[in-house]
């Protein structure tokens, strides 16, 4: 979407408004993407936020498991019978 250019959206019932998909590619917002909204006279400025914390460069950590965590030392061969 060329700058300077105007998208409209519609208001939902409950206050909720579509961000035009062009502008949200433009600014890199995806799903679960935060903004933030401030009031500038008589219009609404809407401005994307950066996560408080960059994503870990790889996937260590992202998920939880019920299980104890196994030490590192283990070996799974001291599992298996003589």
């Amino acid at each position: 979407m060329p700058a300077g250019e105007a998208a409209t959206s519609s208001i939902t019932s409950k206050g909720q408004v579509t961000i035009p998909k062009a502008l949200r590619q433009q600014l890199g917002l995806a799903r679960g993407g935060r903004v933030s909204f401030q009031l500038v006279g008589d219009h609404i400025e809407v401005r994307s936020c950066k996560p408080e914390q960059p994503l870990p460069a790889s996937g260590f950590g992202l998920l939880r498991s019920p299980r104890p965590p196994v030490p590192v030392d283990f070996d799974p061969a001291s599992l298996l019978a003589p």
